[in-house]
């Protein structure tokens, strides 16, 4: 005789509840940017493109060969340092809109420090560069924290004046104090650096490609994040900070202190990833040097659900994201302004998919009642 199957316990069932909302925090990501390729295959169809051919050459040119998957993990790689800076700021609950001028902010300093000390050998030259570039991002997230902390000014509003003062100042930068003297010579004027001298360079991982150092140091600083988060006392202040900011306040912690502290270390990050983008790729500082990075970073961070580790994959992801669109608009000859939009609807379908998951998973930490016994139910 069968016996009857015992009851789950309150255990078993929160660790259900816990494993369904990892299974659909993983799942909802992924079903989002299905959905928005899906709208994309719409826009090609009315531009009378075939979106089969369109998005084989997408994948292919991003992961089809040695050249696509450098080049994704090449683009990847200032995905992932402005990402870990945006992981440190959500897990504060500020949010960081400016590491587009961060960035560039911090490829400034890059460029000027490694021309100005050109006759110091590699061993020294690049490690102080990139240091300066952390610094100089530092100081422009500082800024807004600090305006936070103090004045109680909206962080998204001081990060987003703040870029635009970025791109003012590089602007004027490249056309007077940072101009190429061989520009000058020559009568072109073209707004860009002298290009940097070779022992500034990041290595080369893989000769013929342009995949350096910077991605390794990438991957490195975001186990080092990880560990700073989860396993220090200001990573679990900031954590905290960011959970309940009044139950922290109660708790003894300076929450403005810390969420300064927050957009002070994403400024920085976002700074490293404008030095290793002139040490690594361009060696020059160019116009347009940010390529978008400091905006399609937060995509990344959320679709990485916020986690240094879970960036990772996401930065190459939208990497090769970047990289694949390039290949369909050489090759299916569609406007420009369609991949901008592509690219569009995948950031609106994830951001809007991340309510979903954190919707779900306040429900699935919500407690269930206990059941009533059969005396207090006759009682009640």
């Amino acid at each position: 005789m069968s016996t009857p199957a015992a009851a789950p316990t309150q255990l078993e069932k929160k660790t259900g509840r816990a494993w369904s909302s990892l299974g659909f925090g993983v799942l909802v990501p992924s079903l989002a940017v299905l959905a928005a390729l899906t709208v994309g295959a719409g826009l090609l169809l009315v531009l009378g493109v075939n979106p089969l051919t369109a998005y084989a050459s997408l994948f292919a040119g991003a992961l089809g060969n040695t050249s696509g998957l450098t080049q994704s993990a090449v683009k990847a790689t200032p995905l992932l340092l402005v990402g870990l800076g945006i992981v440190i700021a959500f897990r504060a609950n500020v949010i960081n809109i400016g590491a587009e001028g961060q960035l560039m902010v911090g490829a400034l300093a890059a460029t000027w420090f490694a021309l100005a000390f050109r006759t110091w050998p590699s061993v020294l030259l690049i490690p102080a560069t990139l240091t300066l570039s952390f610094a100089a991002g530092a100081a422009w997230g500082f800024i807004p924290g600090a305006l936070k902390a103090r004045l109680r000014v909206n962080e998204i509003l001081s990060t987003v004046m703040l870029n635009a003062i970025a791109q003012q100042l590089m602007n004027y930068l490249l056309r007077e104090v940072l101009i190429d003297p061989a520009e000058v010579l020559a009568g072109t004027f073209i707004a860009q650096s002298e290009r940097l001298p070779a022992s500034s360079w990041l290595a080369r991982l893989i000769p013929q490609t342009q995949l350096h150092a910077g991605a390794v140091l990438a991957v490195v600083l975001a186990v080092a994040v990880y560990v700073f988060l989860w396993r220090t006392t200001i990573g679990y202040r900031i954590r905290a900070v960011g959970l309940n900011p009044d139950a922290s306040r109660y708790a003894g912690i300076p929450v403005p202190r810390y969420q300064a502290l927050a957009l002070t270390l994403a400024g920085g990050f976002a700074g490293l990833a404008g030095g290793v983008e002139i040490l690594g790729v361009h060696h020059r500082l160019l116009e347009g040097i940010s390529g978008g990075y400091g905006f399609t970073g937060i995509v990344a961070a959320l679709f990485g659900k916020l986690h240094p580790l879970g960036l990772v994959p996401a930065s190459f992801l939208f990497g090769s994201l970047l990289v694949g669109a390039d290949k369909m608009q050489r090759a299916v000859q569609v406007p420009s302004a369609l991949i901008d939009t592509l690219l569009g609807v995948v950031v609106l379908f994830v951001v809007g998919s991340d309510w979903w998951v954190r919707h779900r998973a306040a429900r699935a930490r919500a407690p269930e009642p206990e059941p009533q016994t059969g005396e207090a139910a006759a009682h009640g």
